[in-house]
């Protein structure tokens, strides 16, 4: 059987299994959802709502999470990004959701990356795999920046450049800045 496999798609099988966390209520998309990453060599472990989706995320490391939005709550999946934003391990987050949000929202939960359902199969395996390697450079680039120096201090430098580009406004805020301006100068005149 492994001979088989093997000989339809070799590459799989000598990288090592990816550990995947799917919380959703919904139990066909769940059962469909790990048997499609099962078959893409992913090991996935499975949660039907937001406290077994916490409660697995303390026991197990994941490399990624991809979590339903809503559950047993509107806040459910809001709830899960939270306690795997807040793990040791910094897993991967995708938001999966059949009601989009605005990108701005869903990256102020926490969530790498939003996935809106139904999706076709290979597009989903891309931009899992796309956010996997993205989030593993962002973590070497975080640690990197944190490695101690040759004298054994915290390069702090690179810390503090990077703590300062994520407190950029937003291109929302500077409109908002900008309408609010030109409404201060018109109310002068």
């Amino acid at each position: 059987m492994r001979e088989l496999r093997n000989a339809a798609s070799p590459w799989r099988f000598d990288l090592p299994k990816r550990r995947v966390l799917l919380v959703d209520d919904e139990v066909a998309v769940l059962l469909t959802m790990k048997a499609v990453l099962e078959i893409s060599g992913f090991d996935v472990d499975t949660a039907t709502s937001a406290h077994e989706g916490r409660s697995k995320l303390r026991t197990r490391e994941y490399q990624m999470v991809i979590t339903d939005m809503r559950m047993e709550s509107d806040a459910a999946g809001r709830e899960v990004i939270q306690a795997a934003r807040t793990a040791p391990y910094h897993p991967a987050v995708a938001l999966l959701t059949a009601f989009p949000v605005e990108q701005d929202d869903w990256m102020e939960m926490g969530a790498d990356r939003m996935l809106v359902k139904p999706m076709q199969t290979p597009v989903l395996i891309r931009q899992l795999e796309k956010l996997l390697e993205s989030h593993a450079a962002k973590l070497a680039k975080i640690s990197s920046a944190a490695a101690p120096s040759n004298d054994g201090k915290v390069a702090t430098k690179k810390a503090t450049a990077k703590k300062s580009a994520t407190k950029r406004p937003t291109k929302k805020a500077a409109v908002k800045k900008t309408v609010a301006k030109k409404a201060a100068g018109r109310k002068t005149r």
